[in-house]
């Protein structure tokens, strides 16, 4: 793949990721001031070397790169390492290449994302579960709130993401710099809908604490009740919440 082809590809995957929260005063735009920056079109045609035969998913090149190379985790202008690159390119060959040639997989880029976190928000189970199998930890605190790949895989909705996490032992109940848990922000910024609810019963199923409340002492019931979303006060009821 060209690098025409894989900005292309990577372009049509974006998705809008900034929801306004307007909650009992508080404005949030989430993920969105703060969130993950992949390549730009600009740096992707800057880049040589690992970069670039990662974005050219070129592997006969990347081998040679790693023979020859000193700075397996090389960072580009904005922090990132290949591995990084390549998590968001869901190349999973050259992932698999570099760390095995010793590129760090708890590496943080410049905005604190990890190849766990990215592959979370992303959606990408197999991006996923090759970086828990590659030595990523899913308890990595990343972001610029603090936060972890499980309350950005919760915020999102993503179902399968949060369940992949919480069995290779993602901390449930990890409070972010904005005060909130995994489960907090399913509901506040989640849309009450299936995703959404199947997020929640996840969490609350696998043990989060139903009654960890945010920086104002609002617990979970409270916050879903206040948005309507019935299904996921019938969750948090039935799992002893106040």
């Amino acid at each position: 793949m060209n690098k025409k082809s894989y900005l292309e590809i990577f372009s049509s995957q974006i998705r809008p990721s900034c929801r306004i929260a307007i909650m009992l005063g508080l404005l949030v735009c989430a993920s969105a001031l703060f969130a993950q920056t992949p390549p730009n079109t600009w740096e992707v045609l800057k880049y040589s070397g690992l970069f670039e035969a990662v974005v050219e998913r070129d592997a006969v090149a990347l081998k040679q790169h790693i023979a020859t190379t000193k700075k397996i985790d090389e960072r580009d202008d904005h922090g990132r390492t290949a591995l990084h690159v390549a998590t968001y390119t869901a190349n999973y060959e050259a992932m698999r290449l570099l760390v095995e040639a010793g590129a760090d997989p708890n590496a943080l880029e410049y905005e604190r994302y990890d190849i766990v976190t990215i592959a979370a928000v992303a959606n990408d189970i197999e991006g996923l579960r090759l970086s828990l199998e590659l030595g990523a930890s899913p308890g990595n605190t990343t972001s610029l709130y603090d936060g972890t790949a499980l309350i950005a895989a919760a915020h999102l909705g993503h179902v399968k993401v949060v369940q992949t996490l919480i069995r290779a032992g993602a901390p449930l109940d990890h409070v972010n710099n904005l005060n909130w848990t995994a489960l907090i922000e399913s509901i506040v910024l989640g849309d009450g809908g299936e995703r959404h609810v199947a997020t929640l019963k996840s969490l609350v199923d696998a043990g989060a604490n139903v009654n960890l409340g945010d920086g104002y002492g609002r617990t979970p019931l409270s916050l879903a009740r206040q948005s309507g979303y019935t299904e996921m006060v019938a969750i948090l009821t039935t799992a002893g919440a106040k």
